[in-house]
């Protein structure tokens, strides 16, 4: 009997339909089976939808003209962009790794957001026929490349990495901002080494498993993922799976359905004739029993659902044993249809409908010990069909015990394998916790030096602040000395000056005076010579003697400067 399996997902996010294509995102991590113990098992979906983590997902609102606002935002990145460095998805399908991983390192956060954030759009389909048309593009372009593999894809930057993965698988969650893969995973993921679903992770194919589905279907993973459609989500605890007893692959019961592996066949137990319902395994072609299945997730899951979960489920054990010819199956199927229209009429809460399916299971089982005791009273079993029959249950045990034991011993393996991993992981950490120290004690003594530096500057600074403030205080004293020196010089000039003119005054003075004497004296000698020509005539050359003297002085100019 396989353990109680519970839903393992990534940083707690929800999840919701994606409308792409063959991928797959969250799921649980182990397989479930069919087994006489409670099986919790993934979600089918009808349409083989897969499901993407949303939660804290950026979102965009359309626009009047269909369009999303994110056109907006990514032209305002685009004008900050030069044509040459501009990268398109259609550019990271088509072109060579190097190239955009080039061009990528030259583009900014925000232009790179916007260039994931417009490709979560076309995985969307909001705009249907066009977003999937563009998206079958991007992914031709992609898959019919040659030169993708893990030597080239590791020198991809990380968001043209991102791009490739959620082009090839179809799945938004690889560009989802709160998941963040290793770049090694992303490559394993890419080239269908790893699982695709991002809360499975295991490496493939799964457990080592050498079946024909696993070996030749690439990504498929056998613990997550259908056997027929290769999709995964994320419900548990429901009837919409559908697990091999024997070698723990599983299938969504709507693909079962339509591939009619859901069927009449041989019983377990009697091992005669086609007496029960049965599924049949695509992977290992063998058969698992599904009235003690069905029973075993009512009795443990259903007092945990409400009544629309109940409902659903009604709907899909009414499906599965629609075509039941054995009373017991007949019996269920009648069950479920009356339950399902009391629940959808209201003529029971979904707490009394689960205490009346429960209470039925109970008195199948009776049904079933009644039959077979009154079956072996009617009639005596030879000694040889009691020892076959006892060697068969015991063989019976035995299987049980070994399917139990290799689902153990896979258990081991994988929490082995999870624990190294861990250990790996822990291993880097310390690493990089160390190597972040010797980051931080180099900033430190940078910081320091950066700081001894500016002291050094600021002390620097104050120094030629005080020689400059010193240089001033001289420029205005010697400023002070030329001042007083230039007023003491024209106090001088003009000292010089008034006694030049006063001594031309005085010269000036003589020379009138010594005028006025001699014509004085030459009136006197005209008077008494009675007019004598010899004295006129000597009066006339002292006349030109006196009149043809040195020019004044007050025509000299100041040796140092001139007149004002």
């Amino acid at each position: 009997m396989l353990p109680l399996r519970s839903q393992s997902q990534v940083g707690g996010l929800q999840t919701s339909l994606s409308l792409v294509s063959s991928d797959p995102v969250l799921s649980p991590d182990e397989p479930r089976s069919n087994s006489d113990n409670i099986r919790e098992s993934p979600a089918e979906s009808a349409s083989s939808q897969e499901t993407w983590p949303t939660a804290d997902a950026p979102t965009t609102k359309k626009t009047e003209n269909g369009k999303a606002e994110i056109n907006c935002l990514e032209q305002k990145v685009i004008h900050r962009v030069s044509s040459a460095d501009k990268v398109t998805l259609q550019d990271i399908a088509r072109e060579s790794v190097g190239t955009i991983c080039e061009k990528m390192h030259r583009l900014p956060e925000e232009y790179l957001e916007e260039l994931k954030n417009g490709l979560r759009v076309i995985l969307e389909g909001g705009n249907g026929s066009q977003h999937r048309e563009e998206f079958f593009i991007l992914q031709k372009f992609v898959q019919g490349r040659t030169d993708l593999t893990a030597k080239t894809l590791v020198r991809a930057h990380r968001v043209q990495l991102e791009i490739l993965v959620a082009i090839n698988t179809g799945i938004q969650g690889f560009l989802h901002p709160s998941i963040s893969l290793s770049q090694n995973s992303l490559i394993e993921i890419f080239g269908y080494k790893r699982c695709r679903n991002i809360a499975c992770q295991n490496q493939l194919p799964a457990d080592d498993c050498t079946c024909e589905i696993c070996n030749n279907t690439s990504g498929f993973c056998n613990l997550c993922m259908c056997v027929i459609c290769n999709k995964f989500d994320f419900e548990v605890n429901t009837c919409r799976w559908i697990g091999c007893d024997l070698c723990s692959h599983w299938t969504h019961t709507d693909c079962a359905i339509r591939q009619q592996l859901i069927c009449m066949g041989p019983s377990s137990k009697s091992g005669a004739g086609p007496s029960e319902m049965v599924f049949r395994c695509q992977a290992c072609n063998r058969t698992s029993e599904l009235l003690g299945w069905v029973k075993d997730v009512f009795q443990h899951c259903a007092p945990s659902w409400d009544g629309e979960a109940l409902t659903r489920e009604l709907d899909y054990v009414s499906r599965i044993f629609h075509g039941s010819k054995d009373p017991r199956g007949r019996k269920l199927f009648w069950k479920c249809d009356d339950l399902k229209e009391k629940l959808k009429s209201k003529k029971i809460d979904s707490k009394a409908a689960c205490r009346a399916i429960l209470i039925f299971f109970q008195e199948l089982e009776v049904d079933s010990a009644k039959g077979l005791e009154n079956g072996e009273s009617g009639r005596l079993i030879a000694p040889q069909d009691a020892c076959n029959r006892i060697a068969e249950v015991v063989q019976e045990a035995i299987r049980k015990m070994e399917i139990v034991a290799d689902e153990k011993m896979r258990m081991f393996k994988k929490a082995r394998m999870a624990l190294e991993a861990c250990d790996r992981e822990l291993a880097d950490k310390y690493r990089e916790v160390a190597e972040l120290k010797m980051e931080r004690q180099k900033r430190k003594v940078q910081i320091e030096e950066l700081e001894k530096i500016v002291r050094l500057k600021n002390a620097e600074a104050d120094m030629f602040q005080l020689k400059a403030n010193e240089a001033k205080r001289e420029a205005e004293r010697l400023q002070r000395i030329a001042l007083a020196k230039q007023d003491k010089s024209e106090e001088e000039f003009t000292s010089n000056y008034l006694k030049q003119r006063l001594n031309e005054a005085e010269a000036e003075k003589q020379y009138l005076y010594e005028k006025i004497k001699l014509q004085e004296t030459s009136r006197a000698s005209q008077s008494s010579n009675g007019g004598d020509p010899s004295q006129m005539l000597m009066y006339s050359k002292i006349h030109d003697l006196l009149y043809s003297a040195p020019p004044k002085p007050d025509t000299q100019g100041h040796p140092f400067r001139t007149n004002p």
